[in-house]
């Protein structure tokens, strides 16, 4: 964040002088078209083969001189702009990496094949997207050849994709006639009434996902499905009362804080609060008329928080005082804005994920930050492997050198480290379970085995090495 406020400061600078330079370079060209306006009337009445008299002379050289001048003093004001801004570039290299491959392995497109398999895969990436006049660009700037690169469908499935959502059905019923045989001929897989139930299920499952509850109820109506059948995961809810409280409309959010109530307290989350702070705030927005109402609500709902909250109810019961001249016109205007609905729409989608165990960011966005967390770290790590001479160390192995300490909120499995070893375990050391239900990495599996009779190193129990089955975390 210091990177970040250190070159904001000189962009404000930046901008600051822009926007000075811009109103004097507009006096100063407003200055020069005056003096020549000024000269025109005074050589208006001469004509045009005439010699110009001594006075005339005078003011043309005057208009000549000021106006030389002035252009002088905004080419210097212009040439001191430029140094402004080279200064953000070097606030930027200052503050931040621009070279990031020190974290790889510089030898993995040092061979024209990599590079070539590089840009494939980034060509066939934008034909996923629909992307084909970029993905024709890249390959011809990479002299790549069209029948080099095994393009996969998507290119044409993502234009008949659009074309449905157009309200164009040709492309499709084009796609479906020409691979109708193989469409009849994979229909072996759901000829039985439970795999078409589970397809259906997990389509509306998608569907509700998305918060396109009509779309999901007409699909369980014209598939003759249960509600009770299909397990809804909570994000038909959740989309439903992210709105309302959009909306305005706080009921929703405040029935499901209550039901879980007891979670959000154990996650010290601030949720329920907040919105029976909007509710409270609501009722207020209605006038004096609404005190009584107000207080009795306080009473209810805000004993509760009073003991992690109560200089914010000491502030809501301040706003009390200002309702004969109404809330917007007094220090507590800001618990009006439209801004704390955002907010607490914000809070109930995490606290609400995080309550129920979802994941609330997309996976891209989880591994991008993770990654930007991540990279401080090696790069200063890089650093010193360079200076000491021991980057052999990294490049050998299929890890990282250091645990990077990522977010509660970035952990979605256990880790399983082996009891003998005493190593993290790995895709090629993976956890072996024993029958006898102990649980080793592969590696010492390897070690303890002597022939073909395992003793367990926790039990007594005997066993073929063979009889281990491996297990994911």
């Amino acid at each position: 964040m210091d990177s970040c406020a250190a070159v904001e400061k000189e962009l404000e600078r930046v901008l600051t002088k822009f926007t000075a330079i811009n109103e004097h370079s507009a006096k100063i060209i407003g200055d020069v078209l005056a003096h020549f306006v000024e000269l025109q009337k005074h050589i208006a009445g001469t004509e045009s083969n005439a010699e110009l008299t001594p006075g005339q002379i005078v003011i043309l050289k005057d208009t000549l001189g000021k106006t030389k001048e002035k252009l002088q003093r905004l080419t210097a004001d212009h040439r001191d702009l430029h140094g402004t801004v080279s200064k953000v570039g070097k606030a930027i290299d200052r503050n931040f990496v621009s070279d990031f491959t020190a974290t790889s392995r510089t030898d993995v497109f040092t061979s024209e094949r990599n590079i070539q398999l590089l840009n494939t895969v980034i060509a066939q990436h934008f034909y996923r997207q629909g992307m084909d006049d970029v993905a024709d660009m890249l390959i011809k700037e990479s002299a790549l050849q069209h029948d080099e690169i095994s393009i996969e469908p998507y290119a044409e499935l993502h234009r008949t994709w659009e074309a449905i959502h157009n309200r164009d059905l040709t492309p499709a019923l084009q796609w479906a006639t020409h691979y109708s045989d193989k469409l009849e001929a994979k229909h072996n897989v759901f000829t039985s009434e439970r795999n078409i139930q589970l397809l259906n299920t997990v389509i509306a499952q998608h569907f509700y996902r998305q918060g396109m509850d009509d779309v999901a109820d007409m699909l369980i109506k014209e598939s003759a499905l249960q509600h009770d059948e299909i397990s809804i995961e909570p994000y038909a809810e959740l989309h439903r009362t992210w709105e309302a409280i959009h909306n305005r409309d706080l009921t929703p959010a405040l029935q499901w804080a209550t039901h879980y109530s007891d979670k959000l307290e154990a996650k010290h989350s601030a949720l329920e609060f907040k919105l029976h702070r909007l509710a409270f705030m609501q009722i207020l927005s209605r006038g004096i008329e609404a005190q009584k109402e107000a207080i009795s609500y306080a009473r209810t709902y805000f004993a509760k928080f009073v003991h992690r909250f109560q200089k914010d109810i000491q502030s809501l019961m301040g706003t009390l005082m200002y309702l004969p001249i109404g809330i917007q016109n007094s220090p507590y205007r800001h618990l009006m804005a439209a801004e704390m609905w955002i907010e607490a729409a914000d809070s109930f989608i995490k606290d609400a994920c995080s309550v129920l165990g979802i994941n609330k960011d997309s996976p891209l966005s989880v591994v991008v930050n993770a990654g930007c967390t991540a990279l401080p770290a090696l790069l200063n790590l890089k650093q010193v492997m360079l200076s000491r001479q021991v980057m052999g160390i990294w490049n050998g192995r299929d890890e990282l050198p250091i645990e990077i300490d990522l977010d509660p909120d970035n952990r979605y499995h256990s880790i399983f480290a082996c009891p003998i070893l005493r190593q993290q375990s790995s895709e090629d050391n993976p956890p072996m379970k024993l029958i006898c239900g102990h649980v080793i990495s592969r590696d010492a599996l390897n070690k303890l085995s002597s022939g073909p009779i395992l003793k367990c190193p926790y039990c007594p129990m005997e066993q073929s090495p063979q009889d281990a089955r491996l297990i994911s975390f």
